[in-house]
């Protein structure tokens, strides 16, 4: 996991590229790699794609003009089988399409923008759309191999953002973040602008090793109590 000040997501989704097609290279002496019998190409630029045009893209919820719509989603959840909380927020509902029918089918490398604010407690709002946050999640396999955003520096945003997610808690909402207080105390002193990301080594790892499994790569041994240390 790592910051950087006066940064974007924007800027994250440049060095991700380069990152990780780098470290391929460097390990492998090549950016199209093979895992598990698929082809992947690391070579950039990746697919970028937001969330409710991946669901547009690889589902049959077609009119996009109900993506935002609660009732929408909650039918269309219900006509596909998924379980879904009718007390989710409506960028809940969302998220629980795309991870249920959209995650797998993200083969080769794809970056995937504008979440939901409501699923986003610590992201800064995009400054064209107030529904979603200016974040991406990094897919290569059908796996997310990162998470990023711009940060939310705004101290008396962050605090309101945090109550919402108290509320949801309150509902129900077993995903949703405590209040932190001394985080807003601190916003309030100042932050710069800034933008963070944390990446799963281990699934990196699992990729340019082709290992189907994360136990084949884990370092705790713990997870693997018959390996040899």
């Amino acid at each position: 996991e790592f910051y950087q000040s006066y940064a974007t997501y924007e800027d994250l989704i440049r060095l991700t590229e380069e990152l990780i097609a780098g470290v391929a290279e460097k390990v492998l002496g090549k950016k199209t790699i093979t895992y598990q019998g698929t082809e992947i190409r690391l070579e950039a630029p990746w697919t970028r794609i937001t969330v409710e045009d991946a669901i547009l893209k690889y589902t049959d919820f077609s009119d996009r003009a109900k993506l935002r719509d609660r009732a929408a989603l909650l039918a269309y959840g219900k006509e596909k089988g998924i379980h879904m909380d009718p007390k989710d927020s409506t960028g809940g509902l969302l998220m629980v399409i795309f991870d249920e029918c959209v995650e797998a089918k993200l083969i080769q490398p794809t970056f995937v923008t504008d979440y939901p604010l409501d699923v986003s407690p610590l992201s800064r709002q995009n400054d064209k759309d107030p529904f979603v946050v200016d974040r991406f999640e990094l897919y290569i396999y059908g796996r997310e191999m990162a998470n990023a955003f711009s940060e939310l520096n705004d101290p008396m945003d962050q605090r309101k953002r945090f109550e919402a997610q108290v509320a949801q808690k309150a509902a129900g909402n077993v995903e949703a973040c405590d209040m932190d207080d001394d985080y807003v105390t601190a916003l309030e002193y100042g932050m710069p602008p800034a933008a963070g990301q944390g990446i799963g080594i281990d699934r990196l790892v699992m990729l340019l090793t082709d290992q189907p499994s994360i136990r084949d790569v884990i370092l705790f041994p713990l997870m693997r109590p018959t390996a040899e240390i």
